[in-house]
């Protein structure tokens, strides 16, 4: 009776813990309020093969007469919602300035089937055609407004980022450029894929202390304990692979970026390949930064590492998307 006792009382005592622990994580998230802004979000149904998907659009009050399109990713056990939410709404306001339509499409049972094989959740054990999906959304875009073909990208942020990453190996003639987010490349015994090897503008924004995603590779694996998604590569040579493709040969490009808050403990680094005739390549590394989205007003759970808010992750991935080349211009 006595270990009885006293195990249900280190059993509470644990419990007490990681209550506690909980509650001090969910009092260090700062979300960004939803701006109220004029043009409309709307949540469409469309069927792809043997299934009925969602996809929520935000649609500014000026669009461009050829729109482009910005297809946004969510995270593992999230939905379009999150992802708005996740950039802080940051995509809808440069939709409203800028006049192109954004796409929160929602994953299969709240995942993404990426590109790594290892992954215990239905999109990936049903291998679900996610790259068909993500087409067929811009297909649905293109039957009510002109959409430039020409300016389709697409980012997300984790297993949304490994989302974008397959689009980019799978997909690549079909988009401008892509920017996975706190995501790299699976390892050669991890991938679930079969990449073609296309080059295409890519650029990948990384934190140098994300306990998820390692920014040296390695299992990707909170602290390595929690949702084993296999392996992945370094940041640096999922840089290189895309360098590499894109047949960049010329020294990277290098700087910081202003760093408007020092006391949140991090900084972004930008390296830049860029030739004529050829897909940028870019790196944007956060240094101190951990499996976290870049915002000004916002931080992530302390549990996740820290929140750069030096600036707005969507303003510098936008500014990429501006400035990739079109795909007609790469040397053949």
């Amino acid at each position: 009776m006595r270990i009885l006792l006293r195990g249900l009382a280190v059993a509470a005592l644990l419990v007490f813990v990681l209550g506690a622990y909980l509650w001090v994580e969910l009092r260090s998230i700062e979300p960004v309020p939803e701006p109220a802004l004029p043009g409309t979000l709307e949540t469409r149904e469309l069927r792809h093969g043997d299934r009925v998907r969602r996809v929520h659009v935000y649609r500014p009050r000026r669009l461009e007469p050829r729109p482009a399109v910005v297809l946004v990713f969510h995270g593992s056990m999230g939905e379009g919602a999150q992802a708005r939410a996740g950039f802080g709404y940051a995509f809808d306001e440069l939709a409203e300035e800028h006049g192109f339509l954004v796409a929160y499409p929602d994953g299969f049972d709240r995942h993404w089937n990426g590109c790594r094989k290892k992954g215990p959740y239905e999109a990936n054990l049903q291998n679900v055609d996610d790259v068909g999906f993500a087409l067929a959304i811009v297909d649905a875009l293109a039957e009510r407004d002109p959409v430039d073909r020409d300016r389709l990208f697409a980012t997300g942020v984790s297993n949304g980022g490994q989302m974008a990453l397959r689009l980019a190996l799978e997909a690549p003639e079909h988009f401008r450029a892509v920017a996975p987010v706190i995501a790299s490349l699976p390892t050669p015994d991890n991938l679930g894929c079969e990449p073609r090897r296309l080059p295409i503008s890519i650029a990948i924004l990384n934190g140098t202390e994300d306990p998820m995603n390692p920014f040296e590779g390695g299992k990707v694996a909170l602290y390595g304990v929690w949702g084993d998604r296999g392996e992945v590569l370094s940041t640096e040579a999922t840089l290189e692979a895309w360098r590499e493709i894109g047949g960049l040969t010329a020294p990277a490009q290098r700087r910081w970026l202003a760093d408007h808050d020092p006391e949140d403990g991090s900084r972004i680094q930008e390296i830049s390949y860029r030739e004529p005739a050829r897909p940028l390549v870019r790196l944007l590394a956060v240094h101190g930064g951990g499996h976290t989205v870049p915002h000004p007003a916002m931080r992530m759970p302390r549990l996740l590492g820290r929140t750069n808010r030096d600036h707005r992750a969507a303003d510098l991935l936008w500014a990429f998307f501006s400035e990739a080349p079109p795909r007609a211009t790469y040397e053949r």
